[in-house]
């Protein structure tokens, strides 16, 4: 096959191949020629390799950070992109964009009835099972209209193309809008990955689309500059890290359930400020979840009183709580005719047949036809034979199955659909680095805009199955993704988020600062710092040891001091043996909580909460795996150790000259600045105590980066009492605990207060103490007692930062009047 591309070119290898209805075999002439220019494109682009081509494109996405998980999965997989876009003509795209919205109104006239009126069970048209019946179902929000009366604002509709070229809708999906994001990063990767190939072919831009969303959510909500957030399950879900790039890309303040509290019927976020409203959530999760008080009261991610803030008015919920009902497959054989009811029209994209068995004739036609269907759970609920899957072609069953599936059927046969065995058309895709067709279905993504008119995104999220499981929520085992470019017949202008509004007004702050962002911000700092440290007394005893392997650890006692002190923070489980296990150990074993492998772990789960506030290259930073090492080679762990000192300085840069210095900045520095400080209180204890040898105050120098410092000031070895001012008290190095006092104390000082009065708050008061305790200070008077009470204050200090900042304590009602805003 690469030969046949090398030499017949890729357009002509692989027209030689398609099958019947391929989306490029089976192209109108002028879109035939697209096709073959764009793989013409391709092909000159890496040099007729297909593998180079997929590699290429592998590595835009993990530069943008593009991962998913599996249901199952612990780590997030690399993101499959195929680097073959799929192209659709404007002339055909218009057919579905019609469809598509006239099936949204449809949909959200269906959803109205049924939570207020429902005329359409009442007067036959809808058999109230189909609506009782389906999880999503919430009978409480009966009564319960939305702000502005739009039970839906975004909608995703899994269509798929027949041989034929017929397109109809497989699947609708209002609960949660997965997959946008992610065409969106599609769309982002190829454009990195192919110049200026999709300008060239005149392909229909995405950010306007993203900009009337983002209008279209606005426009719902009660106050003019409206504050929204994307509610998130958290960085443990399948698609967290689409959510954390759609709400960069729109603006929009990413929040769990815990960051938000209901007070008298309004919703606010906490945040470093305070108290602060929220005026609208595009909810990323199950109606199930929102509110333990009045959906599930197992959930532990939703936010009390949530459904209190919907019913009051004053929340802007996308989509509305219940709307999922319409997911289940027992309405997609009610829809046709709720059309006619409703629309006065047929449906212009026709769903996949399907009979639902709560009806008699429906149920003989399934049972007698089974073996021609695919037989579906009704309420995508475990049914009796279908329990591991919630639907099955009756092709695949063996007897025993069918015989289940029918048992079942006929005891309860309102859980029960039968749907028509779709056959979908081909497209090209790079498979194990060769060009060949694959079945695609689309996720197409409608959004309501700020005149409440239906939008729908110029291009698509496909998927191209391995499996040929087109009825799967999004992505399977093997399956592949790929850009789905809308073609236009004209050049089409350059578009950004700006849309045709102008530039909005200059800002100079850094935006709202959410308490747990800022926990984690801190915290990230911290385990870096602790790292940082850790490595650093790894390279210390591996440099400074003599037959590192053989010898014991106490080969001197300050390598006993050392060691012990890994022990201490959990990097080693015992201080006895050879030094080299050891230090491999401290360095390598996840098991042990003060290893570096695992303090990087927890850096790295911090920072998956984080994803839509650190940068790329941070990110790719944190993901590194750690350097490969042999623990009984002395030169292996010290280039290891050193590697990875290297990369967490790459870290420190990129915080440094990339960070704004924004309230998350001063989190994020501050939390190193503290644990360098604790730590530089507690290894100036160690090693530099009354009694310490010139090789204790070396290493303590070292630890401390301040061997240079010390020797350009003095002519002498390492001396006490100067060695405990530099590394202590020195008010001009970046090491010294005073040095890092005064930073913190300036941080704090920068941060918001909650008081009216001018008095300090707790942090900024114990911070001030601390500076003034070490500033009177010199090394020639420094005591134990006085660094033992330094790293008390500093704990003290940690404590209070995380309850003024990280926990907003609710007191007296009149209080809390005071925070909110």
């Amino acid at each position: 096959m690469a030969d046949a591309l090398a030499t017949a070119g890729w357009a002509d290898a692989y027209l030689a191949q398609a099958p019947r209805g391929d989306l490029f075999a089976a192209a109108a002439p002028d879109m035939a020629e697209r096709w073959c220019g764009m793989l013409d494109r391709l092909s000159d682009q890496c040099q007729a390799d297909p593998a180079a081509l997929a590699a290429n494109v592998t590595r835009q996405a993990i530069d943008l950070g593009m991962a998913f998980r599996l249901t199952g999965d612990q780590q997030e997989r690399p993101w499959p992109l195929s680097p073959v876009p799929l192209l659709i003509d404007a002339r055909e795209w218009s057919h579905i964009e019609q469809g598509l919205a006239q099936r949204a109104e449809l949909l959200e006239r269906v959803i109205s009835d049924i939570y207020s009126t429902q005329s359409l069970v009442r007067e036959g048209k809808l058999p109230a099972s189909v609506v009782a019946g389906s999880p999503h179902y919430w009978r409480v929000m009966t009564g319960t209209p939305p702000p502005r009366g739009h039970f839906l604002h975004f909608y995703a509709a899994d269509i798929g193309r027949g041989p034929a070229g017929e397109w109809r809708v497989l699947a609708d999906r209002v609960r949660t809008p997965v997959g946008v994001g992610y065409a969106l990063e599609n769309r982002l990767a190829l454009s990195r990955s192919t110049g200026d190939l999709l300008g060239a072919m005149n392909t229909r831009r995405l950010a306007p689309f993203f900009d009337e969303l983002r209008r279209g959510l606005a426009a719902d909500c009660v106050r003019a500059d409206p504050r929204i957030g994307l509610l998130t399950p958290g960085r443990f879900n399948q698609s967290y890290a689409e959510q954390a790039h759609l709400a960069r890309y729109l603006g929009l303040l990413l929040v769990e359930g815990d960051d938000l509290i209901v007070s008298d019927g309004q919703l606010f976020v906490r945040t470093i400020q305070g108290l602060k409203r929220v005026d609208g959530l595009w909810r990323w999760m199950d109606s199930r979840f929102l509110d333990p008080l009045a959906f599930d009261g197992e959930s532990r991610i939703g936010v009390p009183d949530l459904y209190d803030a919907c019913a009051r008015g004053g929340l802007m919920l996308a989509n509305w709580p219940g709307a999922g009902v319409i997911e289940s497959r027992a309405f997609a054989a009610f829809l046709p005719r709720l059309a006619k009811a409703l629309l006065g029209a047929e449906l212009i994209l026709p769903n996949i047949a399907t009979w639902w068995c709560g009806q008699p004739a429906e149920r003989a036609h399934v049972t007698g036809r089974i073996g021609d269907l695919v037989v579906g759970s009704a309420f995508d609920q475990d049914a009796a034979g279908l329990q591991d899957r919630h639907f099955l072609p009756g092709s695949a069953m063996d007897d025993a199955r069918r015989a289940t599936l029918l048992e079942g059927i006929a005891r309860r046969p309102m859980d029960y659909v039968g749907q028509e065995v779709v056959k979908l058309s081909t497209t090209p895709a790079i498979v194990d680095g060769r060009l060949a067709p694959l079945p695609f279905t689309l996720r197409v993504f409608v959004a309501r805009d700020s005149l409440g008119q239906w939008r729908i995104m110029p291009g698509a999220f496909a998927r191209l199955a391995a499996h040929g499981d087109i009825r799967a929520a999004l992505m399977g085992e093997g399956d592949l993704s790929a850009d789905m470019c809308v073609i236009d017949g004209r050049p089409v202008p350059p578009d950004t988020l700006l849309g045709s509004g102008g530039s909005p007004a200059i800002r100079r702050i850094g935006g709202m600062l959410p308490a747990k962002a800022a926990d984690n911000l801190y915290w990230l700092g911290r385990y870096i710092e602790r790292a940082d440290m850790t490595l650093r007394i790894v390279r210390a005893i591996v440099g400074g040891s003599i037959e590192v392997d053989l010898g014991p650890a106490v080969a001197s006692p300050t390598m006993a001091r050392l060691v012990d002190q890994l022990a201490r923070w959990g990097a080693i489980s015992e201080t006895a043996g050879p030094i080299g296990p050891l230090c491999a150990q401290a360095l390598g074993d996840g098991a042990r909580p003060g290893s570096v492998q695992a303090l990087m772990a927890t850096v790295a789960g911090i920072g998956a909460g984080l994803r839509d506030r650190l940068a790329i290259d941070f990110w790719r930073l944190v993901r590194l795996p750690l350097p490969a090492f042999d623990g009984a080679v002395t030169e292996t762990l010290l280039d290891a150790s050193s590697r990875m000192i290297e990369r967490i300085s790459a870290l420190s840069g990129l915080a440094a000259e990339n960070m704004g210095r924004t309230e998350g900045w001063r989190f994020h520095d501050m939390g190193r600045r503290m644990e360098r400080a604790v730590n530089g209180c507690r290894l100036t204890m160690l090693l530099g105590h009354d009694n310490a040898s010139n090789d204790d105050l070396s290493i303590l120098l070292d630890l401390s980066d301040s061997q240079i410092s010390y020797r350009n000031r003095y002519l002498t070895g390492p001396s006490l009492a100067p060695v405990r001012d530099l590394v202590a008290l020195e008010p001009q190095n970046p090491r010294s605990i005073a040095w890092q006092a005064a930073r913190i104390a300036e941080h704090i000082a920068a941060l918001p207060t909650l008081r009216a009065d001018g008095m300090p708050e707790e942090p900024q008061r114990l911070a001030g103490a601390l500076v003034a305790q070490l500033a009177p200070l010199t090394g020639d008077i420094l005591t134990m007692d006085d660094l033992a009470n330094a790293e008390a204050r500093l704990l003290a200090l940690s404590d209070a930062v995380g309850q003024r900042y990280f926990l907003q304590v609710r007191k007296e009602k009149s209080e809390d009047a005071n925070l909110l805003s």
